[in-house]
């Protein structure tokens, strides 16, 4: 790792970026007065600022009930992911309301799952969805809410309910998987196995249940036989080309870059990888940087990095990566 790559990242215009280099790449403790500082600029930044400017008085943006579908990438549940990605506090009372909204008007009170609808009683048991829950209980977990009750119930619908078939003879019965064959059926969607990873990644390794260590185990394997992004029965195929292109933030997509980050870091050194680290390594131009390959501009309430320039936040995700491996 290049030092001028790591200096770049601590330059003061992006908070997040700088907070995330001092915790995951220099290892500086929370608590330390210089990550502590970096952290509290977050919440002063342009960015969440203007996030949080568009929030409705009950912690919800544009119209409340609209949570998912229509609202896409505007509404409530693409802000809370963002939100959490970009490091904000949960002890703000603005993430605070936020946080209480998702749980009351998306979470199955059945299930623990989250739905793409939902009303006074919660979302609909019939619209529990793999990619959205996992999503939610990681945004909520960066909140600092894992020992709430429902994002509780949240963890324990992924070790529950969440498969990592691939190409099985046939395709799981039963409530959630009858009615989302694109989300289950005899392959399990790749979307929703990432996203799920990515939720118990977040969960501190000594708050790991006998469960969820199970399921990122399941999780885990079920990439590795993928080599991340690969057809399992014929590796020399590439599931979705567009995975080969590294972007930031990814919503409801994944990419090779995040699959790879996820496995480092929750521990896993399997030969599998070494598909996914040599793309990364293929992108690493001469200054030790990377570049936003895709994004969501224009579609976001805020635009993150250009496409096509170097990416702090590519660079950051990959200096991850190697930190663990070289």
């Amino acid at each position: 790792m290049k030092t001028s790559s790591i200096e770049w990242l601590l330059e003061s215009n992006n908070p997040s970026v700088r907070f995330f280099t001092l915790r995951d790449i220099l290892e500086n403790r929370e608590g330390d007065s210089l990550t502590n500082d970096a952290r509290r600029e977050i919440m002063n930044s342009d960015m969440v600022n203007r996030i949080l400017e568009k929030q409705n008085e009950d912690g919800s943006w544009g119209i409340p009930e609209d949570f998912y579908v229509r609202a896409k990438y505007k509404g409530t549940v693409w802000n809370i992911i963002l939100l959490a990605e970009l490091g904000a506090d949960g002890n703000d009372e603005r993430i605070k309301k936020t946080a209480e909204f998702i749980l009351s008007i998306s979470q199955d009170k059945q299930s623990g799952g989250f739905a793409y609808q939902g009303g006074n009683e919660g979302g609909y048991h019939s619209k529990v969805i793999p990619c959205l829950t996992g999503n939610m209980v990681f945004s909520l977990i960066r909140f600092g809410y894992i020992d709430d009750p429902g994002v509780q119930q949240g963890i324990e619908w992924i070790t529950r309910y969440q498969r990592f078939d691939d190409d099985i003879e046939i395709a799981p019965k039963g409530w959630p998987y009858d009615k989302f064959k694109n989300c289950y059926g005899k392959h399990t969607c790749h979307m929703g196995a990432v996203k799920a990873l990515k939720a118990l990644a977040e969960i501190p390794a000594n708050k790991r249940t006998k469960a969820v260590k199970s399921t990122i185990n399941q999780g885990a394997e079920y990439l590795l036989k993928h080599h991340l992004y690969k057809r399992s029965h014929d590796l020399s195929q590439v599931i979705k080309p567009f995975w080969l292109r590294f972007g930031f933030p990814l919503m409801w997509n994944t990419d090779a870059m995040e699959m790879l980050g996820l496995l480092v870091k929750l521990g896993y050194h399997d030969d599998r990888m070494q598909d996914a680290v040599d793309l990364m390594l293929s992108k690493r131009d001469e200054q030790g940087r990377w570049k936003m390959e895709k994004s969501y501009n224009n579609r976001l309430l805020v635009s993150f990095e250009k496409d096509g320039k170097s990416s702090k936040w590519m660079t950051l995700n990959a200096l991850r990566v190697l930190k663990d491996i070289e």
